[in-house]
């Protein structure tokens, strides 16, 4: 009898554990459920990572801008320093080393002034080219251009459509045309001519 009675409390504990377990699971279960509603009414880009984004994206463009910067400076410092070379120290020179650097200046002077001329001529031709090109564009434009409509109603053209139908069954075009005089009035004859005087003339 004793243990009857504890094996009866002990399946009522389990059953009442296991309907507490059964609650929890449901209660988790719908709280994840709730979450991921959320989630997926909120988006991927909420607008905190918008923001997030946007400060990454200006400041990979000023790095960008920045690099590209240098690099042109860069550039320009060893264009510079190709074509017009170091200076040179003139502090402890002589008169012939002087001289020297002189027409070490001039030749490089002329010789830049002769590709500037070469560079500037082939400059003058190119521009020549795209105007004469750009006014053989505009003639070809001109000869074919296109004439603009003229606006036609529906209902007229249909009126036209009707008329010509209407000639095509007309009886009197249909006949032909028959000169003979033996239908012609003898009066019509008699009519006096031109050089003619009439009666009432003569007198």
């Amino acid at each position: 009898m004793a243990d009857d009675e504890k094996r009866r409390i002990e399946e009522a504990k389990k059953a009442k554990q296991a309907e507490i377990d059964r609650k929890r699971a449901e209660v988790r279960r719908r709280m994840e459920e709730a979450s991921k509603a959320k989630k997926a009414k909120k988006g991927f880009m909420t607008p905190e990572r918008k923001k997030k984004l946007r400060l990454l994206l200006r400041k990979k463009a000023a790095e960008e801008l920045k690099k590209e910067q240098e690099r042109k400076a860069a550039e320009r410092r060893r264009i510079i320093e190709e074509r017009c070379g170091r200076p040179k120290s003139l502090d402890d020179a002589n008169e012939a080393a002087l001289k020297k650097v002189c027409q070490d200046y001039h030749t490089r002077i002329a010789g830049l002034e002769d590709k500037k001329f070469d560079i500037e001529y082939i400059v003058k031709k190119k521009d020549f080219e795209i105007a004469d090109l750009n006014s053989q564009v505009n003639d070809l434009r001109g000869k074919f251009v296109k004439p603009t409509l003229k606006k036609v109603s529906k209902y007229e053209n249909k009126f036209a459509k009707l008329q010509k139908k209407a000639a095509e069954f007309n009886f009197r075009n249909q006949l032909k045309v028959v000169k003979k005089k033996e239908f012609t009035l003898e009066e019509e004859d008699k009519e006096p001519k031109k050089s003619e005087k009439a009666e009432w003339q003569k007198k």
